[in-house]
């Protein structure tokens, strides 16, 4: 994990946005059984390209419901915390990813809710507060995995649909539709573990309501090309997704290997994009500018510092957080990979070895 227990130590710039992560509060009145989705005989030309594209992605898509107890304290006795939110089937044999916000914690009771109503208990194997991913596990073979797109290759004006349970569990499976509005955003996002930098997200105006936060955004053919995440609060048709790629290498460590270390390097980085917020100059060069780091962590043991800007990992050009994370996260704990930086004008390359995320779960 890229080290980011907060981003209090940035000024926040003054024109930016407040956002919200979109899960709801759980509905406690009874909900209806869902049933399989019959469709109606009809010719496949005369159906639209958004119907088919969500009729390929809905069986793979779930309701997810969690319970948290909040301890006692402060005179207060302790309390349960319910919730709702999405997520979506990436392996037949039962592997969930949705949003940490919504998974919680590794502590949380999860219940998934599947496409034709049968309820599972799920357990959370690993969350990412930083990137606000997690993956739960249930026990279960046989189930509709969907097709994971490449975010790399989105154009504004592609459209995007949108599907999850906002609201609660008696609206399950709701699609929406729109466009991919931007690519590359950057939003601050308050939390209860502080303030949070997201960057190179996917910008659509497919709704995205409570509840629908872990749900998946796909492109025209059904494929899943981000993460439903966050929403600006004082607008409509502003959401936001994380971008499916960045998940894609842990997704496969569990598939491979049925568990995912989070690697960590131990920075506080942001993307040239939003450098001019911070930097009194238009002379800027691609890469990600360090703005703090762990002086335990592994990179500044390799000799990397504050004010450095990494350009490249194994050779490969890195341009942006996005890069940075799936680079580091394409590998494993104990590898050690090759950093290149900008320092004074010169170029400099580090050996880093990695480390295990001292959050990692």
């Amino acid at each position: 994990m890229i080290f980011l227990p907060s981003c209090s130590t940035l000024r926040r710039p003054q024109n930016m946005q407040e956002y919200q992560y979109e899960n709801s509060p759980y509905e406690s009145t009874p909900q209806p059984r869902h049933t399989q989705e019959t469709l109606p005989e009809r010719d496949p030309d005369q159906i639209g390209s958004i119907a088919r594209a969500a009729q390929k992605v809905r069986p793979s898509v779930v309701g997810i419901s969690t319970t948290t107890v909040l301890e006692e304290g402060f005179g207060y006795p302790a309390q349960k915390i319910e919730g709702v939110g999405s997520g979506f089937i990436v392996s037949p044999d039962g592997y969930i990813l949705t949003n940490d916000h919504v998974a919680v914690s590794t502590e949380a009771e999860i219940s998934v809710i599947l496409h034709n109503g049968d309820e599972l208990e799920g357990k959370v194997l690993w969350t990412d507060p930083t990137l606000d991913l997690a993956m739960i596990k249930v026990n279960a073979t046989g189930l509709p995995a969907a097709e994971l797109g490449d975010s790399s290759q989105l154009v504004v004006g592609d459209p995007a649909i949108a599907v999850g349970t906002p609201l609660g569990l008696q609206f399950q499976h709701t699609t929406t539709a729109g466009i991919i509005s931007a690519l590359d955003r950057t939003v601050e996002v308050g939390t209860e573990r502080g303030q949070n930098f997201m960057e190179d997200l996917i910008q659509t105006d497919a709704s995205i309501n409570p509840g629908n936060s872990g749900g998946p955004l796909v492109d025209i053919n059904g494929r899943i090309i981000g993460i439903n995440t966050v929403k600006v609060v004082t607008a409509e048709g502003i959401g936001f997704a994380i971008p499916i790629n960045v998940a894609k290498p842990i997704i496969q460590h569990f598939l491979e290997e049925g568990e995912f270390v989070t690697p960590y390097i131990g920075i506080v980085g942001y993307d040239k994009a939003i450098a001019h917020y911070y930097k009194q100059t238009d002379e800027l060069v691609d890469g990600v500018y360090v703005v703090n780091m762990d002086p335990r962590g592994p990179a500044y043991k390799s000799g990397i510092r504050v004010d450095d800007i990494i350009t490249k990992v194994d050779g490969k050009p890195v341009t942006k957080m996005l890069e940075l994370r799936i680079a580091v996260y394409s590998n494993h704990v104990g590898d050690t990979i090759k950093m290149n930086v900008m320092r004074d004008g010169k170029e400099m390359e580090f050996d880093v070895k990695l480390e295990e995320a001292p959050t990692s779960k």
